[in-house]
């Protein structure tokens, strides 16, 4: 680029002058006036600094907008094994939410419902199982804000509880542990504390940061100090949302009524949703006819935390398509329609792309430029699965994680396979085979699904996995060394330097540096190597050859040129 002057260079970060000034001041940078010149170096650290300021400066005021919006309630999802008491819970949400509210109030099902407690608001999701959740979480839609994992105290952690651990994990969602049947005799708290530290789950009273509230879901012993530790959650972590912003929501569940016809249950996160408003959802579209809330009132609006029952869609959306607000019917239409082609092209490239080897795999997390190997494990036995884990503990490294979202005894599941295509993981099963429908979903998917009979080869081809993470590591090679002898001007003025090779051999496309006095003075690239002008592409040592550098026109006699490549470090 050169050097430029300061009045230059303040035109095009579009700053005054004397702006300017004052900031190469403080970094030191010598001048004269504002038609003084900078050194390329100089010019592009100013830019630098510009563009680091700036990119803080739009942060700070976009945290400041941010904490002007008002509050909105924290979303909570319920996930457990089966019969650990997550229904249970709900339905004593549901019921202590009922109660509150005038005997005959109609309860509608719209997907959600909120809890009102003195400290404030919670909209608990009423989904069935983490797969609905993790299906609504691979369609691009983040809905909770807190996972609260149930485990029955009489029973501890269950292969679903690892499951449901693994998926809210998976969505970025702060866990809290409730620990039920707490009113049971049998209840061993203790015994289920043990196992989640066993999983790298260290409770708060051990020193740890693992949320853990013990509960009766039967009796509600417990539920007041869990609707609590949300909303501690909630304040710590401020969550908030602009009910001007453009609407924005989320399908939760959709179905066909057939007195009312397409319904969908909906949870508005930006903004506010109006009756007569055109909306998309995923490839469908649609104006909204009616809003009803969980209270079964009708609604002309709803803003940011509200779930409601929307009428109006044309065609089923899914669970988890994003509802966008749109200005007319016309623009819905085209919209969609775009939407329509570009997951038709999308699904042929990804069939030509989806990762049918290790290769692929690698190829895929190099271009997504990920640092981090994400793994489910399923294994014949236990001991089998606590030695594989314990050898891959030893392959992580500082450059690249390895995580193990799931370790399971038993063959791999089509839940496997949500969770490794939302996570972007691979299965690898150890002496286990999964059935027939799971491997056509794996592909249907995309997700790389590989079984073993021996330890090791699962072990290598981890490895290979986060080979294929690192940055490759380089070192300077020395090719060979020239001393310039005699130097020559071109009539184009260039110079041109005689040379002897006095070690080694000098290639064309090597790189290269000058060295005067044991220092280097330049470093760059070749412009041309010839030996009684004939270009040549390299020149071995106790030969002559005449020497040109891009860039480098200040050759003196003695100098060294020195020619070298980078060679990759073997791993």
């Amino acid at each position: 680029m050169g050097k430029i002057r300061i009045y230059q260079l303040a035109k095009e970060l579009g700053m005054e002058n004397e702006e300017l000034l004052e900031l190469l001041s403080q970094m030191g940078v010598a001048y004269k006036s504002h038609a003084s010149t900078l050194s390329e170096e100089d010019a592009e650290a100013v830019r630098e600094l510009v563009k680091e300021q700036r990119g803080l400066a739009a942060k700070q005021a976009e945290e400041e907008r941010r904490k002007a919006l008002p509050k909105r309630p924290p979303v909570v999802v319920i996930m457990g094994h089966v019969d650990h008491g997550k229904t249970t819970l709900l339905d004593y949400l549901r019921k202590s939410r009922i109660a509150e509210k005038e005997a005959g109030g109609i309860t509608q099902h719209v997907g959600a419902f909120e809890v009102k407690t003195p400290q404030g608001t919670v909209v608990f999701i009423d989904t069935p199982g983490h797969e609905a959740f993790t299906t609504i979480r691979q369609r691009g839609a983040r809905v909770a804000d807190i996972a609260i994992i149930v485990i029955a105290a009489d029973d501890g952690i269950m292969p679903q509880t690892e499951e449901a651990i693994a998926h809210a994990k998976a969505a970025g969602a702060k866990i809290i542990f409730a620990l039920n049947k707490m009113d049971l005799p049998q209840a061993d708290p203790e015994r289920v504390k043990r196992q989640l530290m066993e999983r790298g789950f260290v409770p708060e009273e051990y020193g740890g940061d693992a949320i853990i509230v013990p509960i009766s879901a039967k009796t509600g012993m417990g539920v007041q100090d869990l609707l609590e530790m949300i909303l501690l959650i909630a304040e710590l972590e401020d969550y908030r949302a602009d009910p001007n912003a453009e609407p924005r929501g989320v399908v939760l569940e959709s179905k066909l009524d057939k007195q009312a016809g397409i319904i969908a249950n909906m949870l508005v996160q930006e903004g506010t949703f109006r009756v007569g408003d055109h909306v998309v959802a995923g490839e469908v579209f649609g104006r909204i006819r009616a809003m009803m809330d969980a209270d079964g009132n009708q609604r002309k609006e709803a803003g940011p935390g509200s779930a409601v029952q929307v009428l109006g869609f044309q065609e089923l959306p899914h669970a988890g398509d994003v509802v966008e607000w749109v200005p007319d019917l016309e623009a819905a239409k085209e919209i969609t329609e775009e939407r329509k082609e570009e997951r038709k092209a999308r699904e042929e490239k990804e069939a030509e792309r989806r990762p049918r080897t290790m290769a692929d795999l690698l190829r895929a997390l190099q271009e997504e430029g990920r640092k981090e190997v994400n793994l489910i494990l399923r294994a014949d036995t236990q001991g089998s699965l606590e030695a594989i884990q314990h050898i891959l503990a030893r392959e992580s490294t500082e450059e690249v994680q390895i995580n193990v979202l799931l370790a399971q005894v038993g063959a791999p599941t089509e839940s496997d396979v949500l969770l490794a295509q939302t996570a972007g993981a691979a299965i690898l099963a150890f002496g286990v085979n999964p059935a027939g429908s799971v491997k056509k979903a794996a592909e249907q998917k995309g997700v790389l699904l590989k079984t073993f009979r021996i330890i090791y080869d699962l072990i290598d081809e981890v490895r290979a996995m986060v080979k294929g993470q690192k940055e490759p590591q380089y070192k300077e090679e020395v090719l060979g060394r020239a001393e310039v002898r005699a130097i020559f001007r071109l009539p184009t003025g260039k110079q041109v330097a005689g040379c002897m090779v006095t070690q080694g051999r000098i290639p064309r496309n090597a790189e290269v540096r000058v060295l005067r006095k044991g220092q280097e003075v330049w470093k760059g690239k070749f412009a041309s190597l010839k030996r009684f002008k004939e270009d040549v592409r390299e020149v071995a040592q106790g030969y002559e050859c005449g020497i040109g550098l891009e860039g480098f026109d200040d050759f003196q006699e003695g100098d060294i040129i020195e020619a070298f490549q980078m060679v990759e470090v073997p791993a």
